[in-house]
């Protein structure tokens, strides 16, 4: 995963650039003000801090779809070079208005990085550490404040402070972003796969991931190219084929999914959990049997989704039983078939032998071919051997098509299996159905519906596992791409697939819109939260704590002092992001949301407190210093980082990079409507009053965050993605009655 990490630190310097640009304003603000006379000029003084968040707004407003269009890294490199350029126009600055169109400038190099590096992230990085790299921006973030203030306060021990170096020093660190952005850093693997380069995709992967074999990720990368359609959840117990008995061989070849291990001989069979599974029973759905949702929702207003994520997590076998060292899929090989199909239909389709595809495979990996299909047998050597053990083996007698079986991060593993309907002549329709799977408890458990297997008997010594499944077309198996040629489940290149390019309609899939609902809600809670009230007011908040008049009698001039409140402040930051990165993919983004909101909300109370009540002026030192760098520490670890890491990960590969832009300018609008209503509610409502509506914003996230933000932590994008959709169709469906009624 090493590959990953290096590519997450260096995006992250754009993040870097962020808090060094707005710690070097803040300090130099005060000596732009005297050299061109602004005491009476409040509107000017103010254009010149917000003229960089309104820069960011309007680029965020193209960001995303032309990120789409073109990819995420030369937008990046664009990043770096508006830095560059904006750097050496405030280092020249003859008067203020070319200073506000060099902060103009500077706001478009934030609004790119600040926008896409967390989708670069969550798009590169795998599903185990995509948490833990994706609170980098966070720390970089800070860390790139503390040096800037660093920086300034040196800077204002001078005699004669030079805001306009202060200023221009960050073209030097933006030469360090240009030159990794566009020597080091690859494009998104994701993005190469929604345009149909999948030789540059694959070299990518194997780039990130540090080994050659990447087949599971990017037939993932493939099916995330749809937005979740008809999905439903399954369940299966897989075990040996002779460890489960007392079925006819007749029924058991009606349903039964068959899994062939690498060596001769060796099978395994998955049974579909009939009734209510375990999953589907936390949403409500009967998965097989319709749904029974609306008896639930009315118990309950926690939205289903959570409850849904949250019994995937509660499932799922303990952190030593992953994807690396499952008990499961391992012996389970690559080869996955429904029984039932005929064995020849996959080459009638294709118009090829199996041969051809063992020839195609024993090329190797290096013999790309961009307009062959997708997932044929160009497979790895186990694959190979099965496929042998296939054509040589009993086994496959009366039995159907193998298709891959691959494992994509945190557990879970990519398959397909042939299905069956009657059509409406009479005649059987068949398709391939692509299912997620993920084991759930360990071998051998009694537990949930295990037991539930009718007129079967499970033994209660034996390996047979539970797993959840989740159930849909494939992304490439449409009905339009079966008109024009006939072929196999994805057998089809993206390229022919994609030519459309990211489509509007998609947004209005139940799927996505409720992903929206989430993204742009916690956004907006966390601007309206009070970061930018208290960091804004940090100075004045200690100040009249008496802590600056502390460091003024150390021999520090009012404004060092200032500054370096300020540095030590950011300065505390750090381990407290350090600690979020640890449990970001341990305890989860939910779990570090609901522990530090309340936090937040005491700290405020007390800030409220000491405000309006006469404490004396140790006590009032004392509280206001510690709320202050509570509140601090505490929302660096929660609501800082967490809704960007959100937003990034809860989207559709088709329009993510639509969703995070529509997401993105929420956040720089609330945050325009923050910084300048202050002033206005300091007049009339005096610092408690202002800090008491932060408090209430906070009180309402934290009910929100409850009730409406699943758990997404170790789970692959495409999986998260899909559990939105089935849960929104869900609900949907659900509410229906009570519409018509």
């Amino acid at each position: 995963m090493d590959g990953a990490v290096l590519i997450a630190i260096a995006a992250t310097i754009g993040n870097l650039l962020q808090g060094w640009d707005n710690a070097t304003i803040a300090g130099a603000v005060i000596y732009i003000k005297r050299e061109f006379n602004l005491q009476t000029e409040p509107t000017i003084e103010g254009l010149i801090v917000a003229t960089s968040l309104i820069g960011a707004t309007i680029i965020t407003t193209f960001s995303g779809p032309v990120s789409d269009w073109c990819g995420r890294r030369p937008m990046l490199i664009l990043s770096s070079m508006l830095y560059f350029i904006s750097g050496l126009i405030m280092l020249w600055s003859p008067n203020v208005y070319i200073l506000l169109i060099a902060r103009l400038i500077d706001g478009f190099g934030v609004g790119l990085a600040v926008t896409l590096v967390p989708v670069y992230i969550s798009e590169t990085s795998p599903p185990e550490i995509r948490g833990q790299l994706n609170t980098l921006p966070q720390f970089s973030g800070s860390g790139g404040m503390f040096l800037s203030y660093c920086m300034v306060f040196a800077m204002s021990l001078t005699a004669n402070p030079n805001w306009r170096v202060m200023l221009g020093v960050l073209s030097m660190p933006s030469l360090l972003f240009f030159a990794l952005t566009v020597f080091f850093l690859p494009e998104s693997p994701r993005w190469l796969v929604s345009k149909g380069r999948m030789v540059e995709a694959k070299k990518v992967l194997q780039r990130l991931r540090r080994r050659e074999d990447v087949s599971g990720e990017m037939a993932l990368l493939v099916e995330g190219l749809g937005v979740g359609a008809d999905t439903s959840i399954e369940e299966y117990i897989i075990g040996p084929a002779n460890e489960i008995i007392g079925e006819s061989e007749h029924d058991a070849d009606k349903e039964t999914i068959t899994l062939y291990g690498p060596e001769a001989g060796l099978s395994w069979v998955a049974h579909p959990v009939k009734g209510q599974s375990v999953l589907g029973s936390a949403l409500g759905v009967v998965s097989r049997h319709g749904s029974s949702l609306e008896k639930q929702g009315s118990l309950s207003l926690i939205d289903p989704l959570v409850t849904l994520f949250g019994s995937v997590h509660e499932k799922l076998p303990a952190p030593e039983m992953g994807s690396m060292k499952s008990t499961l899929f391992p012996n389970f090989g690559s080869m996955f078939s429904m029984t039932g199909h005929k064995p020849e239909q996959w080459d009638e389709e294709n118009g090829r032998r199996e041969e051809d595809y063992l020839s195609d495979a024993a090329e190797g990996d290096d013999n790309d071919n961009l307009h062959s299909p997708l997932l044929s047998r160009q497979a790895t050597g186990m694959e190979r051997s099965v496929l042998s053990m296939r054509r040589n083996s009993s086994l496959m007698q009366g039995g159907g098509e193998a298709v891959s079986s691959m494992g994509i991060g945190g557990g879970w593993q990519l398959a397909w299996k042939w299905s069956e309907k009657d059509g409406m002549d009479g005649n059987k329709e068949g398709g391939f159905k692509r299912i997620y799977l993920h084991q759930e408890g360990v071998p051998g458990s009694r537990s949930g519906s295990l037991l539930s297997l009718p007129g079967r008997e499970v033994p209660e010594e034996g390996e047979f596992i539970q797993a959840a499944a989740l159930v849909s077309q494939p992304a490439l198996y449409s009905k339009e791409l079966m008109q024009q040629q006939p072929i196999g489940p994805a057998m089809v290149h993206p390229s022919d697939a994609v030519a459309k390019g990211s489509l509007w309609r998609d947004l209005l899939e139940p799927g996505v819109k409720q992903a929206l609902i989430v993204g742009i809600g916690i956004q907006i809670l966390q601007q309206f939260s009070g970061i930018n009230g208290v960091l804004y007011y940090t100075p004045q908040i200690l100040e009249q704590a008496g802590v600056e008049v502390l460091l003024k009698n150390l021999g520090l001039g009012s404004d060092s002092a200032s500054i370096l409140i300020s540095s030590l402040t950011t300065l505390l930051m750090l381990p407290s992001i350090c600690v979020a990165m640890k449990l970001m993919d341990l305890s989860g983004r939910r779990f570090l949301l609901l522990s530090t909101i309340p936090v937040l909300i005491c700290s405020l109370v007390v800030l409220i407190v000491a405000n309006l009540v006469e404490l004396g002026m140790v006590a009032h030192a004392v509280l206001s210093t510690i709320s202050v760098i509570a509140y601090f520490c505490c929302f660096v670890m929660g609501f800082g980082p967490i809704p960007n890491i959100l937003c990034a990960e809860i989207f559709p590969t088709r329009v993510r990079g639509v969703c995070i832009a529509i997401c993105a300018l929420v956040f720089w609008i609330g945050d325009i409507i923050v910084t300048y209503s202050l002033p206005v509610m300091l007049n009339s409502i005096g610092l408690a009053g202002v800090f008491g509506i932060y408090t209430v914003v906070c009180v309402v996230a934290f009910v929100f965050v409850f009730l409406k933000v699943p758990e997404t932590k170790g789970m692959p994008l495409e999986v998260i993605t899909e559990f939105f959709a089935v849960g929104a169709r869900q609900k949907q469906h659900a509410q229906q009655p009570s519409t018509t009624n």
